[in-house]
């Protein structure tokens, strides 16, 4: 177990930066070969296979296959399908069909969304089997996942490849050697449960009894509401922002040319934000960090409407500021508010339903939604300015969206706080 945390950093480093190299720059790369309607679906799929795919990965990794094997098998899997869909698009060039470069890029999805639990799992085993405080040791070997999204994000941007099919062979390489490197991990012990269990109690749907509870059933219901909004600006903000370049006024701007290295500001605002929230759920409580969390999502979009790459580049910068407290107050304080409000036997099940809420239900609605709205107001134009101007519509639509959710849930949602001592 020598080096564990060394070994876990680089597990962690990455595992996020397969996700790095195209999450935040496919939508511009599809909006460029004909496929720009059909973003949506791309980032959709990610929260559809979200519902069932960890909870499957999930038992099999507790009952057959121990979980680190389970890890290297869903990388290289999912690895080998990115790289083909790289390697597919690369070669078919303008004439990519979705018929073809969609099935390949579900696989991929599809064996990619269990790793993010498997490798929590297999980095808490490691971790306490070595005898160390997982609650202090793994947040800062966590930040790493965040600096490998990053670094992927720059490594994509700085390569030329935000636009063509290139970031999959860069995201399923990246995935093989994972899925190697994953074999090396310390083993995870299978459960020989001899107790039956019923097929509920293996899914984790016994977390959904927390709905006969009047307060849960509103968290959950809001958490779906407020996940709608969470993909939006990963699938649309990199093809709003390099759709600039067909105006002569902002072609050759640096978030025109390097779109992923000023969405990045986004991650680099997350990693920093993580460090607030401990303070501000003691002085405010959960309620009111939601709130501000919403109030971020509003202002998130609100900002990618006025702004524009050049003289407007600032409200860009806000955007990606505010995009930390957006995502980590929502994320990170819900799964929190659902460890402290719910029982320890349905404690890991009621954090996959906080999930399935969330990245699942609600992002798939999200991205559904928002393609509709932007194929309404954005690709039905072919001028540029009818464009730009189709787009702040879109944004401003989605920030009064976010704005609507929050007065709803400061008005319906009930909860008291008692302040604890700083």
């Amino acid at each position: 177990m020598k080096g564990i945390r060394v070994r876990l950093t680089v597990m962690n480093f990455l595992q996020f930066a397969i996700w790095g190299a195209y999450l935040t720059c496919m939508g511009t790369y599809l909006a460029g070969h004909g496929l720009g309607t059909k973003i949506g679906l791309f980032y959709s799929i990610q929260g559809i296979v979200s519902i069932f795919m960890p909870a499957l990965l999930g038992i099999i990794a507790d009952r057959w296959i121990q979980a680190q094997k389970s890890l290297g098998i869903c990388h290289l899997i999912s690895g080998f399908a990115m790289t083909a869909a790289g390697y597919y698009g690369l070669n078919a060039g303008s004439d990519v069909e979705f018929s073809t470069l969609f099935p390949l890029y579900t696989i991929g999805v599809a064996f990619y969304m269990p790793t993010l639990a498997l490798s929590n799992s297999v980095a808490y085993y490691a971790l306490d089997k070595a005898g160390f405080d997982t609650v202090k040791v793994f947040p800062p070997i966590r930040t790493f996942g965040t600096i490998g999204f990053i670094v992927s994000m720059w490594i994509v941007d700085l390569a030329g490849y935000q636009t063509t099919a290139a970031q999959f062979i860069v995201s399923g390489a990246i995935g093989i050697i994972l899925g190697l490197y994953a074999f090396t991990m310390p083993h995870c012990e299978i459960k020989h449960d001899t107790k039956k269990k019923s097929i509920s109690d293996s899914l984790g749907l016994r977390a959904f009894t927390l709905f006969k509870d009047s307060k849960m059933a509103i968290f959950f219901i809001f958490s779906i509401l407020l996940g709608v909004s969470l993909q939006i600006t990963n699938g649309f903000a990199n093809p709003f922002i390099t759709s600039f370049g067909a105006i002569e006024e902002y072609a050759d701007t640096f978030g025109v040319r390097h779109a992923n290295i000023l969405i990045s500001l986004s991650q680099i605002s997350e990693t920093l934000c993580i460090l607030l929230i401990p303070f501000f759920l003691r002085k405010f409580g959960i309620k009111k960090v939601m709130l501000i969390a919403m109030v971020a999502w509003a202002l998130r979009f609100g900002f990618f409407g006025l702004g524009n790459p050049g003289n407007g580049v600032w409200l860009f910068v806000l955007s990606c500021i505010v995009y930390g407290v957006a995502f980590d107050f929502f994320n990170i304080s819900g799964s929190l508010f659902v460890d402290k409000e719910t029982d320890s036997g349905i404690r890991s099940s009621a954090q996959g339903l906080f999930m399935l809420m969330t990245n699942g239900i609600g992002a798939t609605i999200g991205t559904l939604a928002a393609q509709v709205v932007i194929n309404h107001f954005v690709e039905s134009q072919s001028d540029a300015m009818a464009r730009a101007a189709g787009w702040q519509t879109s944004w401003y639509i989605f920030s009064a969206y976010a704005l609507l959710v929050a007065i709803v849930f400061a008005v319906v949602f009930k909860y008291k706080h008692v302040k604890e001592a700083l």
